[in-house]
């Protein structure tokens, strides 16, 4: 990736991120989107970068205007702060144009343009960015949130950084002795800055994970979880109840978890797998937005899929269930993904208003 490229990403993501939270965006702006998106890893990352610093836009309007402080609202139910009203202005009288990067008139735009929306990029990843890490620090010992669908990234005070999966919770306690993540639920990607003095713990559940610098990430689906190390080495331990005090815990270390290694743990035990660097990515995909596939059971795959949306899909037939499915996904285009399963599948794609039935088709 050139210096030039991965400017021209940023400024092309800033103008479609600034178009898409116009009021007449619609399935077709959509769909170039995500051409866009697709054609170049360049695009796809700058454009997710912004999306998580807008999204970090979007908590911080949520503690000034009263919703409840931590939580990332859902596109379509905050303001935009000020701060951004004169760029959605110039975003409105580009509408009657072809939005910025799809194939047709890549290219096309003049630099004095592209230098507006390169400013742009800079300032919303820079005074984002900046203004979250402060909240973040503020509330150190505070709840953060996701909504159904939102993927976002939390800058913690002592350079770590904690990515929030769909629907998940967290608590952070940072103290002299111990930096502390309580996962409540849902999924977490954790990046750990090197601090010898200071453990970094997360708490799910029944199981705690320690770690002092490396990268990992942790799944709590009521009292099983799943950890997955990509760097450095974490500990698995069972926590305890003493019996002295609510606060009081023994901890048993069950595993030591190097890079490479998946963990799933419930109260019967540890499961230990060893996973190449590539099964690793796909698998954390979610941080930018897919599902990845690998002749995943149909049944895995729609589950998956139902963590990101509060319409569900539903299979009423194991024979459809055991279908082999592979590819990547938006993790919230859950529409496509059941257009493609009708066409590539012998199934009957049922909507109603809360779920959408799968069913074998004769």
């Amino acid at each position: 990736m050139s210096i030039e490229s991965t400017e021209r990403a940023e400024q092309e993501a800033a103008a479609w991120l600034m178009r898409r939270e116009g009021v007449d965006w619609s399935e077709t702006d959509k769909a170039h989107l995500e051409q866009w998106q697709d054609a170049s890893l360049e695009n796809a990352v700058a454009f997710i970068r912004l999306e998580q610093g807008w999204e970090k836009a979007r908590r911080l309007h949520a503690l000034a205007g009263g919703v409840e402080k931590g939580t990332v609202p859902p596109p379509g139910q905050w303001q935009i702060s000020p701060f951004f009203e004169a760029e959605l202005s110039l975003a409105a009288e580009r509408r009657a144009q072809p939005p910025v990067g799809v194939a047709e008139v890549a290219g096309n735009a003049n630099r004095s343009n592209r230098a507006r929306w390169g400013a742009l990029a800079a300032t919303v990843l820079v005074a984002l960015g900046t203004t979250a890490y402060l909240v973040v620090d503020h509330y150190a010992a505070d709840r953060y949130s996701t909504s159904l669908g939102v993927v976002t990234s939390v800058p913690m005070s002592d350079g770590s950084r904690v990515t929030l999966n769909t629907a998940s919770e967290i608590r952070l306690a940072l103290t002299d002795t111990e930096r502390k993540v309580e996962l409540a639920k849902g999924e977490a990607f954790f990046e750990v800055a090197k601090d010898a003095s200071r453990p970094f713990v997360v708490d799910a559940g029944s199981k705690r994970i320690v770690a002092v610098g490396t990268a990992f990430s942790v799944r709590r689906e009521r009292d099983e979880v799943a950890v997955v190390v990509t760097e450095g080495v974490v500990r698995l331990e069972s926590v305890e109840p003493s019996g002295a005090g609510e606060v009081a815990s023994v901890a048993t270390r069950l595993e030591s978890l190097n890079a490479g290694k998946v963990a799933h743990a419930t109260a019967d035990g540890v499961l230990i797998e060893n996973k190449e660097a590539l099964e690793l990515q796909e698998q954390l995909a979610w941080r930018t937005g897919y599902l990845v596939f690998n002749e995943t059971p149909l049944a895995n795959a729609v589950a998956e899929f139902n963590r990101y949306s509060a319409q569900k899909i539903v299979i009423d037939d194991p024979a459809v269930a055991g279908y082999r499915v592979s590819g990547k996904f938006r993790s919230t285009s859950l529409d496509a993904f059941v257009r493609l399963l009708g066409n590539a599948f012998p199934i009957e794609v049922q909507r109603e208003r809360e779920r959408i039935l799968l069913t074998k088709r004769d």
